[in-house]
């Protein structure tokens, strides 16, 4: 009976050593992880903060680029309509050219109805082929004045180097200096452009 008390008493103190010893090792290794669970959380906030400047410097280039973008679209969109509105002046500038030319090849043609009419005789007038050499002369002053052409005043006005060539001066009294006092040709102007200048004479 003795020896078997021995033995479990020595069996019970080898539990409770056993026991001590886990329960030590446990406590030692439990500062361990709450150090290494610190030490993980402080490295977190890091990582994020080094991610945060990187997304920050990705969004900039972004940005960038499309500020550079636009601004290329811009000078584009700026430069097709200066080139437009240039092209505009060109084909104007063309096309009054063109006009220019045409009117001044039609103009002795007018020249030569006005004095065709101005030698017809007061009774002559009356007559059917007169009276239609005038319609067709008045269509086409008409026809020009819708164009723009217009003709240049000079008799009674004051002498324009612009306007009129003076072929001839006279000395006149009773007529201001500088005046014109007859027209030898009429000139014509097309939207405030000379197509011809008027002939005139002018009193000294």
């Amino acid at each position: 009976m003795e020896r078997q008390a021995v033995a479990v008493a020595e069996e019970n103190m080898e539990k409770d050593m056993d026991e001590a010893i886990e329960k030590n090792t446990q406590e030692e290794e439990a500062p361990e992880t709450e150090e290494a669970s610190r030490q993980q959380k402080a490295s977190e906030p890091a990582e994020e903060t080094e991610e945060a400047p990187q997304k920050e410097s990705k969004k900039d280039k972004k940005d960038a680029q499309i500020e550079e973008l636009q601004d290329r679209v811009k000078r584009q969109m700026a430069e097709f309509e200066n080139f437009r509105k240039r092209s505009e002046k060109e084909k104007s500038k063309m096309f009054e050219m063109g006009a220019k030319s045409v009117i001044e090849q039609l103009l002795p043609i007018v020249d030569n109805f006005e004095r065709g009419l101005a030698a017809v005789s007061e009774e002559a007038k009356e007559d059917a082929f007169v009276s239609g050499m005038d319609k067709v002369y008045r269509q086409m002053t008409e026809m020009l004045d819708k164009l723009g052409v217009k003709p240049i005043e000079a008799v009674g006005c004051e002498f324009n180097p612009d306007f009129h060539n003076a072929v001839m001066h006279v000395e006149e009294e009773d007529t201001a200096e500088n005046t014109i006092t007859e027209e030898f040709l009429k000139g014509y102007t097309y939207k405030d452009q000379v197509v011809r200048h008027s002939m005139v004479k002018v009193a000294n």
